[in-house]
């Protein structure tokens, strides 16, 4: 199963739902869709911020 089967498949989530993996490009897409921000910006967070998601979203809501 490809990645993108691998979201599809359950119902446009993840596979897991409390990292980002930027290495697979529909969790890519869900996640810059989830958060409302660019891919430059999504990338940005999770190298500040870690993979973790709640992390990611606290990096993105303080502005830095």
């Amino acid at each position: 199963m490809s990645e993108d089967q691998a979201v599809t498949a359950r119902q446009g989530t993840p596979n897991d739902a409390a990292r980002i993996d930027l290495g697979a490009a529909a969790e890519v897409r869900y996640w810059t869709r989830e958060l409302g921000v660019s891919e430059d910006i999504l990338r940005e967070a999770v190298d500040h911020a870690g993979p973790e998601v709640e992390a990611v979203r606290h990096y993105l809501g303080s502005g830095s």
